[in-house]
């Protein structure tokens, strides 16, 4: 039985619960991180040295780092369908794994620490924030373009690209803040929206837990 460490509102937690929704694989969630504690204690950061979430165990192996997981999980479980057996197909929808972690999240980052994890507004600093959102709507223009004439990242069908972004873009999309339009990744996210492990495991609440 697949284990996964990690509460249920964390973005990189619900890539790997997703994920694992899509390919129909049973598992066990066990909440840690932020609130919950549980993974700064000697017995999860010996499997997981970086005490962050999510930690996933495969009949005893441990394996960290969310994006890598997804990639574990769909090559395991998921060849010919979120896992693209033809290598160009695969390595389109890898780099928009890498494209998310590199360089989406990390613009949107500061609005995520502001808007989501710091619950008291006078403790938000207003223009971190700004200049976080623009800098995030910067990097989604690049994959609204992308979308443009394509149904999923990777072409006509769900990938592991997709899952990747699939929690950023749910927080970039509905936190109460100004967008520029973007019709083609609201389009996509809109396809998104009809998965119905999409809904379980990432359009659920996330405001407010401390960071993990």
């Amino acid at each position: 039985m697949i284990e996964v460490w990690g509460r249920a509102n964390s973005l990189n937690v619900q890539k790997a619960l997703w994920c694992l929704g899509e390919l129909g694989v049973p598992f066990e969630r066990y909440d840690a991180g932020g609130l919950y504690g549980v993974n700064k204690e000697p017995d999860f950061l010996s499997r997981n040295p970086t005490g962050l979430v999510p930690l996933l165990s495969d009949d005893g192996f441990d394996l960290w780092e969310s994006n890598t997981i997804v990639r574990y999980l769909a090559a395991r479980h998921g060849a010919g369908s979120l896992w693209p057996e033809d290598p160009g197909a695969r390595a389109l929808s890898e780099k928009w794994m890498d494209y998310q972690l590199g360089t989406v999240f990390p613009a949107f980052r500061d609005a995520v620490l502001g808007l989501i994890r710091t619950a008291a507004p006078e403790k938000r600093d207003p223009d971190k924030i700004a200049a976080s959102l623009r800098a995030t709507a910067d990097t989604l223009v690049i994959l609204d373009t992308h979308l443009r004439d394509r149904e999923y990242v990777a072409g006509d069908s769900l990938t592991v690209g997709d899952v990747a972004l699939g929690p950023t873009i749910y927080r970039w999309l509905t936190l109460d803040i100004d967008r520029p339009p973007m019709p083609n990744l609201e389009a996509w996210h809109d396809r998104l929206e009809t998965r119905l492990p999409y809904r379980e495991h990432v359009m659920v609440p996330y405001r407010m837990e401390s960071p993990a």
